[in-house]
């Protein structure tokens, strides 16, 4: 996590080709085997960095998927609900499953919960991410999807300066699809 994070600093410090290349050296390291953790937070970011739209949606479906197979939620669930078919079809690879796949141990047990944990707080975010993907490529009713689920899991944030600055977001997206015509 902690070169994660260092790349990270990069990402907000403004050098997003650095911070691309860092992330892509550890997506090689850590690739779809990597734990569930690592694989969300990586992916999350990574997102952040690519130049086109479709780019960024390739890999916030991929960090979703991550998130959903250490939460126990099917990581086919991200593509199927989507419309992106089974296998995700927009370059995500399933196959990490709530048992396999999170690089943990069975005797580590607490270490996988602790993660999941982690990565429940990340979903309000990682929905945030994909319905502004899906607004931008003008896919709208996959963006009021992940809209919806990202309003939903809201009671996983605390109230603090993360949980409030999701919220803001949030509430902006959805002032923009309504604004747009694309909303509700």
């Amino acid at each position: 996590m902690t070169r994660i994070g260092q790349a990270v600093m990069l990402l907000h410090g403004g050098d997003r080709e650095e911070a691309r290349n860092r992330f892509g050296v550890l997506w090689a390291e850590i690739g779809e085997c990597g734990g569930a953790l690592h694989r969300c937070t990586l992916a999350h970011y990574m997102a952040d960095t690519q130049d086109d739209p479709e780019g960024e949606l390739v890999w916030d479906l991929r960090a979703l998927a991550s998130a959903q197979g250490l939460t126990g939620g099917g990581a086919t669930d991200a593509g199927t609900a989507l419309g992106t078919g089974p296998s995700g079809g927009a370059g995500v690879s399933g196959g990490a499953g709530a048992s396999g796949g999170t690089g943990v141990s069975g005797g580590a047990g607490g270490a996988e919960h602790r993660d999941a944990l982690a990565v429940r707080a990340f979903l309000p975010s990682l929905h945030l991410a994909l319905a502004a993907d899906y607004f931008g490529l003008r896919r709208f009713e996959a963006a009021r999807t992940h809209l919806d689920r990202g309003w939903e899991a809201l009671g996983t944030l605390d109230d603090d300066g993360y949980g409030d600055g999701v919220r803001t977001a949030l509430g902006r997206l959805e002032r923009r699809m309504r604004g747009s015509g694309a909303g509700r």
